[in-house]
């Protein structure tokens, strides 16, 4: 790594870091940086889960802070204690902000302000500790394309109210860099998956549901395309641009494994051994995005480059959720929050 803004003895505050693609960045981190200390502030909302970290729990390097990013007073003392901010806290699932988009405007948008308000207001008052604020953002917010690829100077057209929140969250962090000049850096992830990815997400979905035998529900026709990432290349893009990225500019981050959803049902299922059968078609997600593709050609000018084949991190995931059944019935069949939603939103689609 360059040394521009070494990290192995800094503390870092990593916002929702009970979730999916903050605990597996946790664990990267720990087990990279040896002098690194980390601060996880988590509001263990429905997808946050310690389990994910329960291996780190004692180590003298983490630390857990359950609150929420809205909370200002919280927010401003972390901000004291910290030399950089790794920002993955947001609402995420498409899905659930096609039924209730309020939630996601607060905490993706407005949380996102107090967090770079507060960084503000540290600054104006003569600390400058903090070396950079790293928001991770989504390739969704460019909205769908039939052809070609995304470049981080198109504009932002969002069709979700996920991804419109995203996008807010995303142009206020430029803002604050442009405004108030702080050192913010964005980052654009193509689609994630891999280990403790919650259950309601596409993969982990069709993996636990196949492993139950139970419907694997397949939006339209199966033939969107999404552009596939494993978790492990996403931290080590968010540890190159934390390092490496120029203040003020955003990097899409993809790995050029555009699949259509219907040949994943069918990696899935064909890896456990399960009929094909298992797979159906249901009515298509409102206003669902076609295909998503990024020109990542600036961030491999930093020095990275996805390390993981798609195939080698399908078995991957695909065994980890085999493995650790345990970690994903707790939710299925615990979580009354699960229940309600997989209930309501995916079971009247049939």
């Amino acid at each position: 790594m360059a040394d521009n803004r070494r990290i192995e003895d800094k503390t870092l505050l990593v916002t929702g870091g009970a979730g999916f693609i903050g605990s597996n960045f946790i664990h990267y981190m720990l087990n990279n940086y040896p002098n690194c200390h980390l601060i996880n502030l988590d509001k263990l909302t429905y997808a946050g889960n310690l389990e994910n970290l329960k291996d780190v729990a004692s180590d003298p390097r983490y630390e857990f802070i359950q609150g929420d990013i809205r909370d200002k007073e919280l927010v401003g003392k972390l901000l004291k204690r910290v030399q950089g901010v790794v920002h993955f806290a947001a609402e995420t699932h498409v899905d659930r902000s096609i039924m209730d988009a309020g939630e996601f405007v607060l905490t993706d948008v407005h949380g996102t302000f107090v967090l770079l308000d507060a960084l503000r207001q540290s600054r104006q008052a003569g600390s400058q500790d903090i070396q950079f604020f790293l928001h991770v953002s989504t390739d969704e917010v460019y909205g769908s394309r039939d052809e070609g690829f995304f470049k981080e100077t198109d504009p932002l057209n969002p069709s979700s109210p996920y991804a419109a929140s995203k996008a807010g969250a995303d142009r206020l962090a430029h803002a604050y860099f442009v405004t108030y000049q702080l050192p913010v850096l964005i980052l654009r992830p193509s689609n994630n998956f891999g280990p403790y990815q919650y259950p309601e997400k596409f993969i982990p979905l069709f993996t636990t549901n196949a492993l139950e035998e139970r419907t694997l529900p397949l939006y339209g026709k199966g033939t969107n395309v999404r552009d596939w990432l494993y978790v492990e290349d996403s931290c080590e893009a968010v540890d190159v641009v934390m390092q490496r990225g120029e203040f003020g500019e955003a990097y899409n981050v993809g790995a050029n494994n555009e699949v259509p959803n219907i040949q994943v049902a069918q990696k899935i299922v064909d890896t456990l051994g399960k009929s094909r059968n298992l797979i159906k078609f249901v009515e298509d997600r409102l206003g669902h995005d076609r295909r998503y593709a990024l020109d990542c050609e600036k961030i491999h000018a930093l020095g990275w480059k996805p390390r993981t084949d798609f195939d080698k991190a399908m078995d991957l995931t695909v065994r980890w959720y085999k493995e650790n059944e345990n970690w994903w019935r707790n939710i299925k069949e615990k979580s009354q929050d699960y229940k309600k939603f997989y209930e309501s939103y995916y079971k009247k689609r049939k």
